[in-house]
């Protein structure tokens, strides 16, 4: 019989993470316990956290599925915790509070949902003050990103609470080869990202913001510290023939890309419209700068972009290696925008594209999961 799971996340409902791509489908067969995130960094007195604490308070008010026009698509299997808990990495004093008050929260949920010795997932190290506190029969990381260079952590706790993470843990599971090699071989797997195949490979429609009359490159995700926002500003200032339009949350300074005349901010869009946008634009964008994080990273765009089959231009990272040969790489900065012309020749090979990652789909993904789980 498959294990039930309590798993420490993001918050459920948000642009679907790998976490929850996995789990989502892990929930067919299993009951699921999903606790939101409790944090990765202390909170500061700025808009954005002040409004991050109000809809947390409203979660946790909410009762157990948290606020109803906040969830996304739940399986009947999942059930959410709006966890009570102090985001501070590192204090002692935290520790405690979360081991005692959320512990006794999850406790209860585990309970009204009728699991016992569920194996304990966590996707983050801040989790790390509940090991024991409840009941799991085993524990398994499973890391996606590098919280030593991830922005918008405290990196020195974290690591810490990561390390006493992977010395507790029966499995590792590691999204990347940099990430699994951090971690004891004898309990770390590789679990590389996948893709939903039938949402990305189905032919959508253009959305209506999408513009015309020039070819598009695009780009969705968060504009974040570790995209290369110069690099873009260069490119569109010298393709006036091109739009440039970009998907997603402003998460650092992007002056460089305002005012120009060729460049759309369209802001967050769902997941599931992603497709639309992917599908009608001309090429493709990975626009990364070289850091630690991008090293490590295993980006979920990459197979989506893939799986849509339009042509890509990328910057160079570990990740992209097994598909380069799909892509078009500029190795510096000022041949971007010549790799952008150059992949935009390239949609003869969009089939090849498709085929590439039809046999890595999340299902396959998650399959491969269940059965580590039910090794431990």
């Amino acid at each position: 019989m498959a294990r039930d799971l309590v798993v420490f996340g993001e918050d459920w409902g948000a642009h679907p993470s790998s976490t929850q791509h996995i789990v989502r489908r892990l929930a067919a067969d299993r009951r699921v316990v999903w606790v939101n995130s409790i944090g990765l960094r202390r909170p500061r007195l700025d808009a954005r956290d002040l409004g991050r604490i109000v809809r947390k308070a409203r979660a946790i008010v909410a009762g157990p599925q948290g606020p109803r026009e906040a969830r996304a698509p739940t399986p009947d299997t999942l059930s959410v915790v709006s966890p009570l808990a102090a985001p501070w990495p590192g204090s002692a004093l935290a520790n405690a509070f979360n081991r005692q008050a959320l512990g006794a929260q999850v406790r209860r949920a585990l309970a009204r949902e009728g699991l016992r010795d569920p194996v304990l997932w966590t996707s983050l190290p801040t989790a790390a003050p509940l090991l024991g506190a409840l009941g799991e029969r085993g524990v398994v990381y499973y890391c996606g990103d590098d919280f030593g260079a991830l922005a918008g952590v405290d990196h020195a706790p974290v690591l810490r609470m990561e390390r006493d993470l992977v010395l507790r843990a029966d499995l590792v599971l590691a999204a990347s080869d940099e990430l699994a090699a951090r971690f004891p071989a004898h309990k770390t797997r590789l679990a590389p990202h996948g893709v939903d195949v039938d949402l990305f490979g189905a032919p959508a429609p253009a959305p209506q913001d999408l513009p015309a009359g020039k070819p598009v490159a695009g780009f969705y995700g968060s504009l974040a510290d570790w995209i290369d926002v110069d690099m873009l500003a260069s490119a569109a200032r010298s393709m006036p023939d091109w739009n440039f339009v970009l998907i997603g949350p402003v998460q650092t300074d992007i002056a460089p890309l305002q005012g120009m005349a060729n460049v759309r901010l369209l802001g967050p869009r769902p997941h599931a419209d992603l497709p639309g946008y992917v599908q009608n634009w001309t090429v493709s964008l990975l626009p990364f700068r070289d850091n630690a994080q991008i090293r490590a990273c295993n980006p979920l765009k990459l197979r989506e972009y893939l799986a849509a089959g339009a042509p890509i231009a990328a910057t160079p990272f570990p990740a992209l290696a097994p598909y380069e040969a799909l892509l078009s790489v500029a190795h510096s900065p000022a041949a971007f925008a010549s790799a952008i012309r150059i992949a935009a020749e390239d949609g003869g090979r969009n089939a090849a594209r498709r085929a590439r990652v039809a046999e890595e789909s999340w299902d396959a993904r998650a399959a491969a999961v269940s059965h580590a789980l039910e090794a431990l």
